[in-house]
């Protein structure tokens, strides 16, 4: 893919190195001539223009991307290059940093943001995974919350520990996308039987999260984890 990111701070430099690591075609957009630095990531094409400036995008050709990152430090530069990219140029994937856990409700469809990610939210998720058992735990959020990625750590009192995955009624707009057992990664298999301490990691509407945590950890789990709100 092309991908053009805006900004090249620590942030961005990560990203771009990440991508092209992949082997995709990464252009760094960067407006302040101090943090132009080709040497870091050599493999990127660098840019020194305004990416809030529609002429500059134009110039960078941001049109023929697949994908645009605004990953500055500025949450109002990130909305603006979001909504440019995305009305303007018609780019179909636009990824957006969140930098301050406030603006969060801002980063939506109508600003041009398919996928915000907002690092206190990243950062507090996986703070819960990692020490959290016998409930659901949140880990990101798609197509600005049509869908989410969910992780449930199964404790011994589940009452589908020991069967088979076809066994587990999963409900409607949910699926189980992988399991994670020690240090392995498995792809579910209806015939795969799920055991106490696997995570269970599921990609499902907002919606329906509370019928997950029903079915996996039982009937009375919903109102537990309420409870314990």
């Amino acid at each position: 893919m092309r991908i053009a990111i805006a900004g090249a701070g620590n942030v961005g430099r990560s990203i771009a190195q990440e991508l092209i690591d992949n082997g995709h075609q990464v252009m760094l957009i960067e407006r302040q001539p101090r943090m132009l630095r080709p040497d870091r990531v050599p493999a990127a094409d660098w840019v020194l223009a305004d990416a809030c400036e529609l002429a500059s995008l134009e110039e960078a050709n941001v049109a023929g991307c697949d994908v645009v990152v605004a990953a500055t430090g500025d949450d109002k530069v990130n909305l603006v290059v979001s909504l440019l990219a995305k009305t303007e140029f018609a780019v179909p994937r636009v990824v957006a940093r969140v930098n301050r856990a406030e603006n969060e409700w801002l980063f939506t469809e109508q600003w041009g943001v398919d996928v915000a990610v907002s690092k206190p939210r990243v950062m507090a998720a996986l703070v819960e995974e990692a020490v959290t058992v016998g409930d659901l735990v949140r880990l990101m959020t798609f197509r600005q919350g049509e869908a989410n990625l969910v992780e449930i750590t199964l404790p011994p009192t589940a009452p589908y520990v020991g069967q088979p995955i076809h066994a587990v009624p999963i409900p409607r707009d949910a699926a189980l996308v992988a399991i994670l057992r020690g240090k392995r990664v498995l792809v579910p298999s209806p015939d795969d039987p799920i055991e106490a301490g696997d995570e269970l990691i599921f990609v499902c509407t907002a919606e329906v999260e509370d019928d997950v945590r029903t079915v996996i950890l039982g009937p009375d789990s919903v109102e537990r984890t309420r409870n314990n709100r």
